[in-house]
């Protein structure tokens, strides 16, 4: 083993037992200020009014691929973080149970704005921009492999519509371009701000699919809820969706599924495929540098990967190039790959591979 930085790894077990006490007390001390900014931003969405609307429904996209999405939201659901309201005589405290007693209630003429801004902006996305996004990629796609992408985005633009599951393309989002989910977030806060804005009030029990839509919107008729409003943000965000993100697939040339040339694994994606993903890279990166065996150092600089290998002809600067590689610097023994500003975290990942791969 050339990497002598290895040499401790028997050693990891115990030393992690024992950092991992101090780190324990220190957390004893730290999390109450973690908690109390919890509580801040959630008081800053409460009273920013529609601007808290947005960053509500932008906030709670973009923490799914950390899985605290529902750190974040069930606090406004739940608990009197999301209001209270006084209904048959009973403080009800939490926007989904203020939701539900009030459709318990034959008192109720129409359902509280207040506690639905927390939960209707989902229904435009989930069932009209996704299902309308997925048919951007199929439109996206090379026409000899649309017959497969037809069948794999069918089916994830019809869950999303019926269920209000939107994992597949939204982990296919962040696995090829983060920068669609980045917007795609943009649009799902401006979805709970505009319901908020045209007073929809339709609840939901765990997701915004047709089944929730039927049985809080429709058949609860439009004077408590307004849902009619809302057909009409399912046609603003299937056309947006689409032609927003047909555009930047095209102009990027951003490889959605079935974009691949010679594609034999067409395919969306998962969060355990994102979890893997850094390690496809660092597999790359090995691969490329020779293996393990011609690794004898890792560093890095601001933009570059800086690597020092026994054998500098085994490095094959096509396979670095898989791995997102800009450019290739050779020094001798010493070859540098560079990679941009988001070098520190490719080395980190880097070399928590080449640990597991050599134990």
């Amino acid at each position: 083993m050339a990497l002598s930085f290895f040499s401790g790894v028997r050693f990891v077990p115990i030393i992690s037992t024992i950092v991992y006490i101090f780190v324990g007390i220190l957390c004893f001390f730290v999390w109450p200020f973690v908690q109390s900014g919890i509580f801040t931003l959630g008081n800053l969405v409460t009273a920013s009014g529609y601007a808290g609307t947005f960053i509500f429904g932008f906030l709670e996209r973009a923490l799914i691929p950390f899985g605290l999405h529902h750190v974040f939201y069930i606090p406004f659901w739940q608990t009197a973080l999301g209001g209270t309201a006084t209904i048959d005589g009973v403080v009800v405290a939490g926007a989904q149970n203020i939701f539900f007693a009030e459709l318990a209630s034959p008192n109720t003429v129409r359902f509280s704005v207040d506690a639905c801004r927390f939960m209707t902006g989902k229904y435009s996305f989930m069932m009209a921009g996704l299902p309308a996004a997925a048919y951007a990629m199929y439109k996206c796609a090379r026409p000899e492999n649309k017959k497969v992408v037809a069948g794999l985005l069918f089916s994830a633009g019809l869950t999303s519509f019926l269920t209000g599951i939107t994992e597949p393309i939204e982990f296919t989002f962040l696995f090829i371009a983060p920068g669609l989910f980045v917007l795609h977030c943009g649009l799902a806060g401006l979805s709970f701000l505009l319901c908020h804005l045209l007073n929809i009030c339709i609840g939901t029990t765990f997701s915004c699919g047709l089944i929730d839509f039927t049985l809080y919107g429709l058949l609860q008729g439009p004077t408590k809820t307004n849902w009619p409003m809302m057909l009409v943000l399912f046609v603003i965000y299937a056309i947006g969706y689409y032609l927003i993100f047909s555009f930047l697939i095209k102009k990027f040339n951003i490889m959605t599924p079935g974009r691949e040339e010679n594609s034999t694994n067409i395919k969306l994606y998962t969060k355990e495929d994102l979890k893997n993903k850094n390690n496809t890279k660092s597999e790359l990166i090995l691969e490329g540098v020779g293996g393990v065996d011609n690794l004898v150092d890792i560093d890095a600089c601001a933009t570059r990967l800086r690597l020092t290998v026994v054998d500098e002809s085994l490095v094959n600067e096509e396979l670095l190039k898989e791995s997102g590689s800009k450019g290739l610097i050779k020094k001798g023994k010493g070859i540098q790959i560079i990679y941009g500003p988001q070098v520190t975290v490719i080395k980190s990942d880097f070399e928590e591979y080449v640990e597991k791969v050599s134990q």
